[in-house]
């Protein structure tokens, strides 16, 4: 009786949040993910037992959060001029947002917009949905998957720490560069969402933390491991998500492709470097593991929790 009221509980909790957000449209953050899933679980009667596995994931997620937004406040010093320097060496002088912009933007919002937004939006999603199916079908890799994402986020926080640079609509609003347009801001103007930088600053604390784009690392991660996970030939239809991220993150006016490639390249070191960083924590835990049952008595042993 019990088990069945908390499945109506949870069929209720997925309907309420569907309807919340299809009424009022907003950035679909680690605790919102969270929430969600735990009333789909309910449904299933694992929610216990996904809080056990994703709750540590999604705490290191909101802790990373909160870090990146104190991190502009302990460095001052924005960078402006490196980025579009970078982006005009490489592209014969004129910057890619702007060639982009001229190409598609036309003052007001169309399709390809949605179509490029919606990526953007799946920055946390896409990833937490992933490691759910790992989780559930190849468990031997989970723990993996989740350290690759803590990897690239806590790397990107010390960079933003350390070099805080300013997105390309920044610097135009500011006067470094030419005129770009935040594409984004007519994005959710369309969706009912009047005042955009208020909005995002709730949910996005620190506008300088352009480099790297874990926007694009997360993606190019996301892809990196569907293509290793999994043996089908479709498995390489994975990187339309990166590509678009790529792409639509330049145009919409949020990054330079000099960020792009270097939160891809992040992506890449960390993803090839993770399975070696696994093996020496786990030989790490071993070692400790053996140094307490050396040095604890058997009454007073308490349990251990091993990660990979």
């Amino acid at each position: 009786m019990r088990q069945k009221a908390f499945q109506i509980i949870g069929v209720i909790g997925v309907i309420i949040s569907v309807v919340i957000f299809i009424k009022n449209p907003s950035f679909l953050t680690p605790d919102k993910l969270l929430v969600f899933l735990v009333f789909v679980f309910m449904i299933f009667k694992q929610a216990i037992e996904m809080l056990k596995r994703f709750l540590p994931f999604v705490a290191i997620l909101l802790v990373y959060e909160s870090f990146r937004g104190i991190a502009d406040g302990l460095n001052s010093r924005v960078e402006y001029m490196w980025m579009p320097a970078v982006d005009r060496l490489l592209f014969g002088g004129t910057l890619p947002t702007t060639t982009l912009q001229n190409w598609w933007w036309m003052g007001q919002t169309n399709w390809y917009d949605f179509l490029f937004y919606l990526p953007y939006m799946l920055h946390f999603v896409l990833p937490i949905a992933l490691a759910v199916y790992v989780w559930k079908r190849i468990p031997s890799k989970y723990w993996q998957l989740v350290l690759s994402y803590v990897l690239v986020s806590f790397i990107g926080f010390f960079v933003f720490l350390g070099f805080p640079a300013a997105p390309p609509w920044m610097a135009s609003d500011l006067g470094y560069i030419e005129p770009i347009h935040r594409i984004s801001s007519d994005v959710w103007w369309s969706l009912g969402v009047k005042d955009f930088p208020s909005f995002y600053n709730e949910i996005s604390p620190n506008p300088v933390a352009a480099v790297p784009s874990l926007h694009a690392a997360y993606a190019t991660l996301f892809a990196l491991f569907i293509t290793y996970l999994f043996k089908s030939k479709w498995r390489f239809i994975s990187w339309i998500y990166p590509a678009l991220i790529y792409i639509g993150t330049v145009y919409l006016g949020e990054h330079y492709f000099i960020d792009e490639l270097l939160g891809a390249m992040l992506a890449i070191a960390v993803f090839y470097a993770t399975p070696h960083i696994a093996k020496i924590l786990q030989h790490a835990a071993k070692k400790l593991q053996n140094m307490y049952r050396l040095r604890t008595p058997n009454k007073q042993r308490m349990g251990y929790f091993v990660l990979f």
